[in-house]
Formats: structure tokens, sequence, C-alpha cells
């Protein structure tokens, strides 16, 4: 890995320079993690068929309750290994990274246990039909068995990320996508296991790349590290990681309601390629989306040193500078869908009824995306500096606060494109929410 002095380098290198020496391997290594998400739906809508893609549509409520909870782990453990790295404790951020790894094998653990026996019932609850349940649970059942090894890789490499090593992260997320596309084929034509192939092949690159991340913290000459006393949990450094990751858990979570409530009225107006529509939509918008994450998880280890460092003006100069990437980001996803809305979803499917419903879907979605860029990077920022209230509310406000009634009220007024047309009402109003909070933070700064 690199050099142990790296952490300091954050505090005296130029913005500009650390924003792309931590955020390019992350916008790497987050592209390839939506690209693999996008190549199981690609081999599943191709190869199983256009009730696949449905039924693994009814997936994510689950995947996302889960990342809830691999995020309350991971991303405030990140975000306290970076702050106490700018404070100089490092024993203590050695002890954060051996509380993320028995924390993750805890919360993984319980989560598979608790969701396995409902899981037909909990399928059908989130909008699924008789006709896409078996292809959603068989899915779902490797993907559980699975679960403590998807949240430690996840774990792991949000530290390897705050401690200094992105391209570390950025290979380990790489190699893990490299390997699902080559397993998909095998495991879903080759074995003849259809959808739950992909479940499998997505596993085991994820136990793959796992090996060897814990290859890496098992070095004893890395400033963060494993070794003996480490994974003793401690109540203040549980405490602090679960207050931080507490926006990015109720974030996850808020989204598993909202797609349930998307799938319910998509499947209620719609049917069952409605819902499938979404799908596709949703894995394309998630393209945009993890590159600003990528902007996101690069921006936070060096926003979370210089707060706690307290050198305000790089704070603010980090934040601006990945606010106006993100916005180009977001822009370039806007076109897309907008001028090209078949062409990008004939990808996923060749049945044309599935394309019709997509390509508009996809339109509307992304109306306001170029501005949905600064409201993700301005929730990430509060998370990152250790404002856990702040992100928290962010978070919420598109979900919860504006989402959550627009899918109650819009579709008895516009049917099944009342749901669709939810998306981008909340996505301005929250981006509205986002900027008043950032200004009277700004006004902060500037009287310390």
């Amino acid at each position: 890995m690199t050099q142990q002095k790296i952490p300091t380098a954050l505090g005296t290198e130029s913005i500009g320079k650390l924003l792309r020496q931590y955020a390019v391997p992350a916008i790497i290594a987050m592209t390839a993690a939506s690209l693999y998400n996008m190549v199981d739906s690609i081999f599943i809508g191709q190869g199983v068929g256009p009730l696949a893609i449905s039924g693994l549509a009814l997936t994510f409520p689950l995947m996302n309750l889960a990342a809830a909870f691999g995020s309350l782990v991971g991303v405030g453990a990140a975000t306290l290994i970076s702050v106490k790295l700018g404070q100089r404790d490092y024993d203590t951020a050695q002890r954060v990274l051996g509380n993320v790894v028995v924390l993750n094998v805890l919360l993984g653990s319980l989560f598979a246990l608790l969701v396995w026996p409902f899981l037909t019932e909990i399928l059908h609850f989130f909008g699924g039909s008789d006709a896409t349940v078996g292809y959603a649970r068989d899915y779902m059942e490797i993907i559980l068995l699975g679960n403590v090894v998807t949240h430690l890789y996840f774990g792991l490499n949000a530290v390897l990320r705050a401690s200094g090593h992105p391209r570390q992260a950025m290979y380990a997320t790489v190699a893990t996508v490299l390997l699902n596309t080559a397993l998909d084929p095998l495991f879903i034509y080759g074995f003849g296991m259809g959808i739950r192939g992909a479940a499998v092949a997505t596993v085991l690159a994820q136990a793959s790349s796992l090996a060897w991340q814990i290859s890496l913290f098992a070095r004893p000459g890395e400033l963060l590290h494993f070794h003996r006393g480490i994974f003793r949990l401690r109540r203040k450094i549980v405490f602090d990681s679960l207050a931080i990751g507490m926006s990015p858990f109720l974030m996850n979570t808020a989204a598993c309601l909202i797609v349930i409530l998307i799938n319910q009225g998509l499947n209620r107006y719609g049917g069952d390629l409605a819902v499938g529509a979404y799908g596709i939509v949703n894995r394309l918008a998630f393209v945009v989306v993890m590159i600003v994450m990528g902007l996101n998880q690069g921006m936070q280890p060096i926003a979370g040193y210089n707060y706690g460092a307290r050198l305000y003006p790089r704070v603010t100069r980090i934040l601006l500078l990945t606010i106006a990437a993100a916005t180009c980001v977001t822009t370039l996803g806007f076109l897309a869908g907008m001028l090209a809305p078949r062409l990008v979803v004939s990808i996923f499917t060749t049945d044309g009824e599935l394309v019709e419903l997509a390509a508009r879907g996809l339109r509307i979605t992304v109306i306001f995306f170029p501005i949905i860029g600064f409201q993700m990077v301005t929730s990430n920022f509060f998370q990152s500096i250790g404002m856990a209230g702040k992100s928290i509310l962010l978070s919420l406000s598109r979900q919860m606060l504006i989402l959550l009634p627009a899918l109650l009220i819009l579709p008895h007024f516009f049917g099944v494109w009342g749901v669709w047309y939810s998306l981008p009402v909340s996505d301005l109003l929250a981006s509205l929410i986002a900027g008043t909070l950032l200004i009277i933070q700004f006004r902060k700064f500037k009287q310390s």
C-alpha cells in the first residue's frame, strides 16, 4: 500500500490535486460498481426474459435495506477514521478498524437471519406477483447467504479510502466487477442456473476481493492494520460510528420504503412490465448517482481531515470543487436521458413494450438531474464533517418529506405516470432545502 505519510498531506496538498488523487479512483470504482449491477440486469434481461427483470426490480428494496446496515457501519467508521487521523489520534483509528469488522459480521448475519424466513411474503409486499416473485426469491436467497461477505467487502473498502489508500479501494472494486462479469455468463448460461447464477457470481466476486482486502490490512507495517486488541467493541467508537453512519442508514432505509411504494404503485397502475421499466431506469440512473458518490467518497477524507484540523477555508474549497464536478456529471446524465432514451434502455431488453415504457420513464426521471449533484454532495458534506443531524435532515427531506407524499398523491391524478412524476418533483424541492442549509453553514465558516 501507499506510504503512511499520506494522511497528513490532506491538510497541506493542493485541494484540486487531492480531489483528483482521491476522487478519480473512487469514481472508477463506483462506476465499475454500477456497471456490475447493470451487467446482472443485462444478462438476466437478455438471457432469462423481461419478467426476470421485473423480479430483479423487486429485490431493490431489500438490497437498499442491506446496504443501509452496511453504510451504518462502514460510512460512519470511515468518516470517524478521517477525523481521528486529522487529530493524530492513530490509536483510536486502529480500534475503529477492528470494530468495523466485528460490527459488519454481527449486523450482516442478523439481517440475513431475520429476512430469510419471511422472504416470499416480503417480496409480495414489495409489489411482486406470482409471475415475478419466484425470480426475485431465487436471486435473494443467494445474496442473503453471502450478506456478511458483502458487508465486510464494502466496509473495508470505505476504510481503505479513509486511511489514504484510494487506489487500493478502486482495485478491489474493479476486480469485483471484472470477475462478476466473467462469472455471470458462466453461471447463468454455462451451468444453467438462470437468475440464481447471477447472484452466485456476485457473491463469489465480492468474496475474492474481500480476501485481498484482508491481506492488505494484515500487513503489520501499515498505519492501520489488524492486530490483537482492536476487535473488542468499544462503546464510544460504536456509538460515534453509528451516529455518523445514521444519515446514510436512514437514507437507504427511506430508499427501501420509497422503492416499495414505487413498485406497488407501478404494479397497481401499470402491471409487471411497468415494474420492470423502473428496474431498467433505476439501473441507468444508478450509473450517474454512483459517479457522484465517487466524487463524494473522494471529498470525504479531505473534508473530514481538514475539518478535524480546523482548516475551514480548505473545507469550503473542497466542497465547492466537488459540487462543480458533480453538476457536470448529472448534466451529462440529463442529456443522455433526454436525447437517446430508447437507445440506452434497449441494452437491457428487446421487448418493444418494455422499451417504450422505460424510455418515457427515463425522460421524466432525468428532468432535474442537473441540480441533484448539488443536493447529493451537500448531504454527504455534512456527513463527512460529522454533522449527522443536518445530513440526516437532507437525506430524509427528499425521500420522506417530499417523495413519499408525492407517491401517495400524484398517481390518483396521473395514474402510472404520476409515480414517475414524483421523482423529479422531489429532486427539485430537496435541492432547495440543501441550498438553504449550505448557505447557513457557509456563514458559520466565515465567522470561525
